[in-house]
């Protein structure tokens, strides 16, 4: 990562509340450099050009910290968490979090393993499906944050995430622009799986402009352990 980059990244940081050490801005070009030269081989991601992915990437998953102050955080879960977004660069910010990485995909899995090795980082990564790994009792209703950038909608994401938070715990969302649309379709999910709209935050980008939201859920008490459904239900009737 070239200075003019770095300095974006200290401001970005500085921008998102948090307080970024030469270390940290090292470790950030290190999973740059190790996710550009990866994905030659394994395809991870469509984002491949080194300002986007600090921007796109490392920025869109620390940026939370505007709105949820993570050293406050115990523990968090990114499921479906791909190339180790959102969760590890939260993790590299945040380095005393407990941090597992969910994924269904064995590439990833042995990316995001590689990766934790080189960066000298402890997470615990598994590959699995989210709706298998909910039925475990080590992890189901076991976290503080619930994070996920995975591209479902809304009530069908929910039902994936919403059984792995704690009674109290948050799940945050990371959405695009169209949000109110997908919330039309939560009317009866959140009531189902206990829990309720906390907040919904909106924020833009740098440079590219690009609108986001978080919608922030909490957990009100536990929900059914019928929760979550098989995949193809969950697809064919969405809560």
């Amino acid at each position: 990562m070239d200075k003019k980059l770095e300095e974006k990244l200290k401001r970005y940081c500085f921008n998102a509340d948090i307080d970024i050490s030469q270390e940290k801005i090292n470790m950030f070009s290190v999973y740059m450099d190790f996710l550009i030269d990866y994905n030659k081989h394994t395809n991870l991601t469509s984002i491949v050009n080194p300002e986007d992915i600090v921007i796109k990437h490392f920025l869109d998953s620390v940026i939370i910290n505007k709105f949820i102050k993570i050293n406050k955080i115990k523990s968090i879960i990114d499921i479906g968490t791909g190339a180790g977004f959102p969760g590890l660069p939260i993790k590299i910010c945040f380095p005393d979090i407990n941090l597992t990485l969910l994924d269904s995909l064995n590439k990833r899995v042995v990316f995001l393993k590689k990766l934790c090795e080189k960066l000298s980082i402890e997470a615990d990564v598994i590959h699995s499906r989210a709706e298998d790994l909910a039925k475990n009792p080590l992890y189901r209703e076991k976290f503080d944050l619930v994070l996920s950038r995975a591209v479902a909608t809304l009530n069908i994401l929910s039902e994936y995430c919403i059984p792995y938070v704690k009674k109290g715990g948050l799940f945050v969302a990371y959405k695009g622009s169209n949000v109110k649309e997908e919330l039309l379709k939560c009317t009866d999910c959140f009531k189902v799986l206990s829990s309720k709209i906390f907040n919904i935050e909106e924020f833009c980008l740098p440079e590219i402009g690009d609108t986001r939201s978080f919608v922030i859920i909490e957990k009100i008490n536990n929900c059914s352990i019928k929760y979550p459904r098989p995949t193809s239900q969950i697809i064919k009737k969405p809560l």
